[in-house]
């Protein structure tokens, strides 16, 4: 699925089963808690924090799979109802990318292997 396909895709779940889309600025803060869940996990899975219980690495994966899910979810609902084609914008971000950042990162010395 292309992302032009997604986002109509959510935008039918959200009429079907949504009734309709949440205002703006509900929808970013409810973006904000999906990254502080994924933040969370990350955290835990890959910083100094721990779990507090056992957890196995195939349900860390899963579970930090589903938050990503979440906020690519809630995202593209905010897209939507401002009327913002991901297609687009993703294409002039990573136009914006090359251009600035063509050899950037090659030349940075803190990127350089030892």
């Amino acid at each position: 699925m292309n992302i032009e396909e997604w986002q109509a895709k959510v935008d039918g779940w959200i009429k079907k089963y949504g009734v309709r889309y949440f205002d703006v600025m509900t929808n970013t803060l409810l973006l904000s808690e999906e990254v502080g869940e994924f933040s969370r996990l990350i955290a835990r899975s890959h910083g100094e924090q721990s779990f507090k219980l056992d957890i196995s690495a195939e349900e860390i994966k899963s579970n930090i799979a589903e938050e990503m899910s979440d906020i690519i979810f809630v995202l593209t609902c905010l897209a939507n109802q401002m009327d913002i084609d991901l297609t687009i914008e993703l294409r002039r971000n990573i136009d914006k990318k090359t251009r600035r950042d063509y050899n950037r990162h090659q030349s940075n010395q803190k990127l350089k292997k030892y």
